[in-house]
């Protein structure tokens, strides 16, 4: 068995301070949070009243850049879905926020049902969608094979039980059904960049961390294989800039620019994006 090494030292720049390590699994191809907190002491890493996913508000220029980030990415996202809708898909969205996406996709026509562990997006989410978003104890409740299509977006990286639950989600998704993940990438160039600074580790409430690599391996252990990877381009120059404030104080426009479109430039080769959405289809 092959040892699990040491990566990068890091710690908390959001909430905590805590220092934390990552470790490289080779099984895996992918990168682990140590210390894991538990369960129960997991939520108080997400305590920061204005969590960026967790809130509506456009106060400061980090949420008006998260905002406009997001609407252009939603309209994206929903293109590479249309495929596969019909008239009658369902689509199960974990991880959902305040409801944003969930009712960009109603009103392109599908069903949906959110999961959402935070009470205070969830009550958000449901003034949207009354009676449609859910506690995470509901992926325990929901009839299997019943969604067309189940989205994780910059959510896989934050499950505590990540294989046990890829299983769950797997057994609630119709047979030829899609899950849809969208996850950092921790060998594009903004990481390699920014190392302990880059903000897209977010350690602990990121607890895994994805290569391409990882991804396939995750889900064939379910059966799954992956059909499809698509670039999240924004997302280089968005987590340019929050890196660049952990790092100097300062948004650094230009520097942070300047990462951003490196990385993508690299990435026309490479494939190593700051963050790519995978689309992974279910066994017949």
């Amino acid at each position: 068995m092959k040892m699990h090494k040491r990566h990068l030292k890091l710690k908390d720049y959001s909430v905590s301070g805590d220092s934390f390590e990552l470790f490289y699994d080779p099984a895996r191809e992918m990168l682990y949070t140590q210390p894991k907190p538990s369960d129960s002491e997991l939520s108080n890493y997400y305590s920061k009243t204005n969590y960026i996913s967790h809130t509506d508000q456009r106060k400061s220029l980090f949420d008006l850049l998260y905002h406009a980030a997001r609407s252009v990415s939603v309209r994206r996202k929903l293109r590479l879905l249309k495929p596969h809708q019909s008239k009658q898909s369902l689509l199960l969205d974990v991880g959902a926020g305040t409801g944003f996406f969930l009712r960009a996709a109603k009103k392109r026509g599908w069903t949906v049902t959110g999961i959402e562990p935070n009470p205070t997006a969830r009550n958000l989410a449901n003034l949207k969608h009354p009676n449609s978003v859910l506690d995470s104890s509901a992926l325990h409740t929901l009839p299997e094979k019943s969604f067309d299509v189940i989205t994780l977006w910059h959510v896989l990286e934050h499950l505590p039980n990540l294989e046990d639950d890829i299983i769950k989600l797997q057994k609630l998704l119709k047979p030829n059904g899609r899950i849809v993940v969208a996850v950092p990438n921790y060998n594009s160039f903004d990481a390699l960049y920014f190392k302990g600074f880059w903000a897209a580790y977010d350690v602990p409430r990121h607890l895994w961390h994805f290569s391409q690599q990882s991804i396939s391996i995750l889900f064939s252990k379910v059966q799954m294989k992956l059909d499809a990877t698509h670039p999240l381009v924004m997302d280089s120059f968005y987590v340019s800039f929050l890196s660049n404030k952990l790092k100097t104080g300062s948004l650094r426009i230009l520097n942070s620019l300047w990462v951003g479109f490196l990385s993508n430039i690299k990435a026309l080769r490479s494939g190593e994006y700051s963050s790519l959405i995978y689309v992974i289809k279910n066994k017949d």
